[in-house]
């Protein structure tokens, strides 16, 4: 897919970290940088195109691609992190992380600048950095965590900040995670990503993908874990019943085990404490409700249903599960021996990962019962595609949206309703009460 031109979007340069130790005289090329790449629309790939890029094996094709595509997602990002609420900005955690872009940023730029094709020593050099900046990365997502938490602490956000936050973090987890697939591609093609470091699914990856990913071995894998750190934490664990669609068939698809299984091990995760939690800790697993897993593949879309009897979730709640700014989870220490609580991001980035190649995750729960999650993902390997943040004047406004008051009626508080006296004393000159009877019936008794 080529790329596409589009008019840059200036803006101020506090972003700009000193952490990513940028010298003074190269601060103005380093946002011109920035500008240039971010011109650029990322190229999503297939699962089908990731499969046949990696059956080629060619490290200097991979190469050539990764020091150009690389450099436009990671600047379609950094200019939205520029349009941050200026106080999330200020966070020590968010100008760690930023600075952690702005270095792998200049690490990549300076390889799309050699001219022509890079020599064998320069192709190792280059898999080695890959995994320099994947290392790097590894705590972003716990490191932003702590930004967002560092903000609710210092200062009260209003509707407008939060929007602006969740609608940047559902793309900044996404872009991550798609950038990291681009590397963990190439490094266990050509690097030092390890066939043990992957969960199973099935052998014969090409790269992280699994051509014949097997639904049912990733989803036992994932139970098996989830119940392992329950049984740790509460002595005890439901067990589960699966069943799938064909019965009498494997389900198998062009998948990458590793996103599959993060889905399915929060889910899980969620789904015991729910119902340990529930039915009492000192349950026997025989008694516990047993969580119910439904495999079905059907023409377009496969779909994973997990079951449980956990009590469900107000419905009040329900459209907090996938909010970063209203998680209920205790804020985590580094000492915190609860092995299923966190920073309350599990559902979002589960969903984002099965967004990432165009499926979804959804939630449905009966206070008093429990919920059902549904695992959405694509059943023909070239309809898989990325889905990716692409920055521009659309995206941008999204940052600078005004979120006014509600304009539906809303419950309200149990004080009694008192009326303007001005108002009152025409009201009770035209005879007020039996005029407005209706809103002194319903109010005085609110």
């Amino acid at each position: 897919m080529p790329n596409v031109m589009r008019p840059a979007i200036n803006g101020p340069l506090r972003w700009l970290s000193t952490r990513a130790q940028i010298p003074p005289t190269t601060t103005k090329e380093f946002v011109r940088h920035v500008d240039h790449y971010s011109r650029f629309n990322p190229s999503p790939l297939s699962i089908k195109q990731f499969l046949e890029f990696g059956e080629r094996a060619n490290p200097a094709e991979s190469c050539s691609f990764l020091r150009k595509e690389l450099p436009v997602r990671l600047a379609n990002i950094m200019k939205e992190i520029q349009l941050l609420p200026r106080q999330l900005l200020e966070m020590p955690s968010i100008k760690l992380v930023n600075s952690w872009y702005q270095r792998s940023f200049l690490e990549m730029v300076q390889y799309d600048q050699k001219k022509g094709d890079l020599r064998e020593s320069e192709l190792t050099d280059f898999t080695e950095m890959l995994t320099t900046i994947r290392n790097r990365h590894s705590n972003v997502v716990q490191t932003m965590a702590e930004g967002v938490l560092e903000l609710k602490r210092s200062t009260p956000t209003d509707l407008s900040t939060d929007y602006a936050i969740q609608y940047f973090l559902d793309r900044f987890y996404m872009s991550r995670i798609s950038i990291r697939m681009l590397i963990n591609q190439h490094t266990s093609l050509f690097g030092d990503l390890d066939a043990d470091d992957r969960p199973p699914g099935n052998g014969g990856r090409v790269g992280v993908i699994d051509p014949y990913c097997d639904i049912t071995v990733v989803t036992l894998d994932a139970f098996e874990n989830a119940k392992f750190l329950c049984d740790q934490y509460y002595l005890t664990s439901p067990n589960m019943h699966l069943e799938c669609i064909p019965p009498d068939k494997r389900v198998r698809i062009v998948y990458v085990p590793s996103h599959l299984y993060h889905i399915l091990f929060e889910l899980f995760k969620n789904a015991m404490r729910a119902v340990v939690e529930r039915h009492g800790p000192d349950t026997d697993s025989d008694k516990f409700p047993p969580l119910r897993i439904l495999i079905v593949k059907g023409e377009e879309d496969i779909t994973i249903r997990l079951s449980d009897m956990g009590g469900g979730i107000p419905r009040s709640a329900s459209d907090l599960l996938f909010q970063y700014m209203y998680s209920t989870a205790p804020e985590p220490s580094p000492t915190d021996s609860a092995p299923l609580a966190g920073y309350g991001y599990g559902l979002p980035l589960s969903r984002l990962y099965a967004r990432y190649l165009h499926g979804d995750l959804t939630v449905t729960s009966i206070e008093g019962y429990g919920t059902d999650a549904h695992v959405y993902i694509k059943a023909i390997s070239n309809e898989s595609h990325e889905k990716l943040p692409i920055f521009n004047k659309t995206s941008s406004k999204h940052y600078n949206m005004v979120i006014g008051s509600n304009d539906w009626s809303s419950p309200v508080s149990d004080e009694l309703v008192v009326w303007p006296s001005e108002e009152m004393e025409k009201s009770k000159s035209k005879g007020g009460p039996q005029q407005h009877g209706w809103r002194d019936r319903y109010t005085k008794h609110l």
